[in-house]
């Protein structure tokens, strides 16, 4: 059995790995709302976040963290919004 130490270890290697990649993900979600202002388009796409929260419990290996990743999405969806609101509110202005 690993030590608390080594598990620890590991968890900071995931936790670099998931902030670069959220870093990659916010960069598009960018793109996404620069498209959207563009375009006209409303921030939230209620049926496009449906079928991202159902197609991201779909693809787990482990179906009982079908709620957690679920709530996982909800959160980097709601901080996308946030983040492609305030490109829209800046070119309102």
């Amino acid at each position: 059995m690993k030590d608390l130490s080594q598990l620890r270890q590991e968890i900071d290697i995931i936790d670099r790995q998931l902030v670069a990649l959220f870093e990659q993900r916010m960069a598009v979600t960018r793109q996404v709302g620069e498209y959207k202002l563009a375009q006209g388009l409303p921030v939230l796409d209620r049926s496009r976040e449906e079928q991202v929260l159902a197609g991201k419990a779909a693809i787990l290996n482990d179906s009982s963290l079908a709620a957690d990743v679920t709530d996982l999405f909800e959160a980097i969806m709601a901080i996308s919004r946030r983040q492609q609101q305030k490109l829209l509110d800046a070119h309102s202005k």
